[in-house]
């Protein structure tokens, strides 16, 4: 029984890392868009939702996996890109009211055109036979290939924007937008065009999330709202404006809601019925990340890795 426990834990801890790695791809340019822009962006979801939807008819047209999450890349950046050109471009000098506003309008703007285009119904999003099998991890745990490859992927991007943000010109220039944008403006940098890339970096990096997520649940509209919320509950945890903060943030609400769905019914089973410690658990388990939001902010009110 100690066993198959131990096996069980390291299977959750696998789920929550897979977790957490999807909201820091949802998390990572939100907080992008926010620490450069100052722009409080709701319809990021919606882009979530493009990506998969893209991925989806994409695979279905043509068979490819590959050609698939290209298309979520390509599709969601160019759907932000269009989106900080007509309207989002006209909001960065007014409040956050203004912001908000604008881009709820946004989400049922893109919700129905998504429904006009593909339909009421879900899509799906099938995993590749080369990844639909599990793979033997070492103590003889099988955990499956696909749900590795997310981790694998989604450590591959933390990488790869980390090292952007240090290493690169434009990362510098990123960098510079989040201190002041109207000194690097002064200093000759096109800043609607480092806006523009920013929103759709943010923007493809959700719809990635989305069409890997795709092929786990079903593709449908309104499916990015849910992911949203808790990509907020990342960035305020880690941080406005820090892609580590994004990380760390985003795999402490995995572990957190994975883990806690999982024992805390184990931990009520002692003290009431099977089916009551289940209902008990699972929704203080949802409580959980925003319980963890609150002590973060109390102890550590800008988040992790943010500043004032």
């Amino acid at each position: 029984m100690g066993w198959m426990s131990a096996l069980l834990l390291i299977e959750q801890v696998l789920n929550g890392l897979q977790s957490g790695i999807m909201l820091f791809l949802m998390a990572a340019g939100l907080t992008l868009i926010f620490g450069v822009m100052g722009l409080i962006n709701l319809a990021h979801g919606s882009l979530y939702m493009i990506g998969a939807f893209a991925a989806a008819a994409v695979a279905g047209a043509t068979g490819s996996f590959v050609l698939a999450l290209a298309a979520s890349l390509v599709a969601a950046a160019a759907a932000g890109a269009v989106i900080e050109v007509a309207v989002i471009r006209r909001l960065y000098d007014r409040d956050h009211l203004d912001q908000v506003l604008a881009t709820f309008a946004l989400i049922l703007i893109l919700s129905e055109g998504t429904r006009w285009v593909f339909g009421s119904f879900p899509l799906y999003l099938d995993v590749p036979a080369a990844l639909a099998g599990p793979v033997t991890l070492p103590g003889g745990i099988q955990y499956p290939a696909y749900r590795l490859l997310i981790i694998v992927v989604g450590l591959l991007v933390a990488a790869g924007l980390f090292l952007l943000i240090a290493r690169t010109r434009i990362g510098i220039q990123i960098r510079a937008g989040e201190s002041d944008r109207e000194m690097i403006a002064a200093l000759g940098v096109d800043i609607s065009r480092l806006y523009t890339l920013v929103f759709a970096l943010g923007a493809a990096l959700a719809g990635l999330a989305g069409a890997l997520v795709g092929a786990i649940q079903s593709v449908q509209v309104g499916m990015g709202e849910p992911v949203l919320i808790l990509a907020f509950v990342v960035i305020v945890i880690g941080g406005i404006g820090s892609i580590k903060g994004a990380l760390v943030g985003a795999l402490l609400v995995g572990l957190t809601d994975t883990l806690g769905g999982v024992l805390l019914p184990l931990a009520l089973s002692g003290v009431m019925e099977a089916s009551a410690a289940t209902s008990v658990g699972s929704a203080l388990a949802s409580m959980s990340i925003y319980i963890l939001m609150a002590i973060v902010l109390i102890f550590r009110p800008t988040g992790l890795y943010g500043t004032a």
